[in-house]
């Protein structure tokens, strides 16, 4: 039986696509059918025929004669540059937790919510089980407080008002006044510590990071019979922060 011609034929079409869009990225103002087919070595109908397809799926765009990147190649541009951010965060917080021997995580406050963008732990250095919710949580544990503490006072009442203080554990602060007079004592890049407010057998610290103009926070946790390590492990990653932040690309757009 001779080999079915659908498969080979696709794969191409799929290759000769992605030369084109290739081609379309190498020139800033855009390119005629004519050059593009010229460039890629494909036969001037078979790269009308391809283009026209990537333009009726928005992976480009015909203006004035030329064509450009569309909106679907644009928010592949914008994924790619996402992931490589994000492995930028990730690899910071492999380097502090490797420097300080504890799970590192980095949160931000992001359109009124408390949002975990990523975490470095170990199987030896695990990080605090999630058991519940960390957004309606802020409340109980130190990355939550901190960020909390970095809005301004109508900020925390209206995230307060979204998400009540409620026990999570028995050390849990015990109600929103209780909490507000907390936050409005901390100082500015002043560390902010609890103990086994979110989960028993266990005690964290965070310190807020200036990520624009958005609040942003970096912790750590650490099993309570090594609660000793804390204060100076949270110092320690103080110090890493300010003398290495300026030089790293953090950002929060992912």
């Amino acid at each position: 039986m001779a080999p079915h011609p659908a498969a080979p034929t696709l794969i191409g079409s799929v290759q000769r696509a992605l030369r084109l869009l290739e081609a379309v990225g190498s020139h800033v103002d855009g390119a005629p059918a004519k050059q593009l087919a010229r460039e890629t070595g494909l036969p001037l109908p078979t790269a009308y025929h391809l283009l026209r397809t990537l333009t009726h799926e928005g992976y480009l765009r015909r203006e004035k004669g030329v064509f450009v990147y569309g909106e679907a190649a644009e928010r592949l541009t914008h994924g790619g540059t996402a992931q490589n951010r994000r492995s930028k965060i990730e690899e910071s917080l492999a380097h502090w937790r490797d420097v300080i021997g504890a799970p590192v995580y980095f949160a931000v406050y992001r359109d009124g919510e408390i949002e975990l963008v990523a975490v470095a732990d170990t199987p030896t250095a695990p990080p605090v089980d999630e058991w519940d919710d960390f957004r309606a949580t802020g409340h109980a544990h130190a990355i939550g407080q901190c960020l909390l503490s970095q809005l301004d006072e109508q900020g925390r009442r209206d995230h307060l008002a979204r998400y009540p203080v409620r026990p999570v554990t028995p050390n849990t602060v015990r109600d929103d006044r209780a909490l507000l007079e907390r936050l409005s004592t901390v100082g500015r890049m002043e560390p902010l510590i609890e103990r086994e407010e979110y989960a028993l057998g266990t005690v964290c610290a965070a310190i807020p990071i200036t990520v624009g103009s958005t609040a942003a926070a970096m912790g750590i946790s650490v099993p309570l019979h090594q609660q000793e390590r804390l204060v100076p492990a949270v110092e320690r990653l103080r110090a890493e922060v300010g003398r290495l932040v300026g030089s790293l690309a953090f950002s929060i757009s992912i």
